[in-house]
């Protein structure tokens, strides 16, 4: 996948507006597929996370399909603090209405204790939650944003939702991330290069429970190292072990103007007693290497719940 940018018009010396990005063909190809599954939908709920690839599917359902795309994002606590306001904004910014609700992943005991399927029962609480919001708005579809790299990675949560009905559009349109982002930064998306994350919940390695204090503890120490000019990071807990991920080029800035001793001090305030650095770095999913053969999907004797209960909406 290419992009290649317009050249500049504007004297040498005037740097000028910025050039518009041109998609490659076979991405921009995409694009308009994406676009004529979203109009084709006639209505959506977009479960909207704030990250790439549902800003990007909420940005095209709002293109397509106007105020007959609402955006819908879960609040618990397995959601880092500091997305919440990014979320609100950018769905401002995209025009669509935003309807906020309560997730309550921790009171299933299927996914407090934290078993190799537990992305599952997130989804299966997310979606339980969100689908009696697009019946009540009378809204055809719920739709995510899991795109082609997701096949090829363990998803549990991705049996789920299909398990449930919810469509995911960015999949059907067969694009990737590298596509997203292309996409999204043509569309002037602010989140096209915007750093991967997940639940807090994937920083706790499989076995060990779930519980609000370590998921208020990783949050919080997150929330540091980006303070830290850290973009990219997780903090995977280990009991009293922090373990910090950050990409291999950003490892030797821990020993930066004292950045290490801040970083320790501060980690250990939040209730940690051993702080380390990971020296692989990065990698998405890395609590995933711990399981047998790469991990197949867990399916069989997972229930799914009824529709019919409460809902939770705290903000619309």
């Amino acid at each position: 996948m290419t992009m290649t940018a317009q050249p500049s018009t504007e004297p040498p010396g005037d740097a000028g507006p910025a050039a518009p990005f041109i998609l490659a063909p076979d991405v921009a190809s995409k694009y308009e597929r994406l676009k004529s599954i979203c109009r084709d939908l006639g209505s959506a709920l977009v479960a909207f996370s704030a990250g790439v690839d549902s800003t990007l599917l909420l940005k095209v359902c709002a293109d397509e399909l106007a105020d007959r795309a609402v955006a819908v994002t879960a609040v618990s606590e397995s959601y880092p603090s500091h997305e919440l306001a990014q979320a609100k904004r950018l769905a401002r910014d995209v025009g669509c209405r935003l309807i906020l609700v309560e997730t309550h992943e921790l009171q299933d005991e299927h996914y407090a204790s934290n078993p190799t399927n537990r992305c599952f029962y997130c989804k299966q609480e997310l979606f339980t939650t969100i689908f009696p919001v697009a019946q009540r708005e009378g809204l055809a579809t719920v739709v995510y944003g899991a795109n082609l790299d997701d096949t090829g990675d363990y998803r549990p949560g991705m049996q789920a939702a299909k398990a449930m009905g919810a469509r995911a559009p960015l999949l059907e349109a067969e694009m990737g991330k590298p596509e997203i982002r292309a996409v999204s930064r043509m569309l002037g998306l602010e989140t096209w290069d915007k750093p991967a994350f997940a639940c807090l919940s994937s920083r706790i390695p499989y076995g060990e429970r779930v519980t609000e204090e370590k998921l208020q503890q990783i949050d919080a120490a997150e929330v540091s190292l980006v303070g830290e000019g850290f973009r990219q990071v997780r903090v995977r807990h280990h009991g009293e072990v922090a373990r910090i991920e950050v990409p291999p080029v950003d490892l030797p800035r821990f020993f930066e103007g004292g950045r290490n001793e801040r970083v320790v001090r501060r980690l250990k305030e939040i209730g940690f007693r051993y702080v380390t650095l990971d020296l692989q770095g990065y990698r998405s999913g890395s609590l995933n290497e711990s399981l047998p053969g790469g991990a197949s999907l867990v399916t069989g004797g997972t229930p799914l719940r009824p529709l019919g209960r409460a809902l939770p909406v705290i903000n619309a």
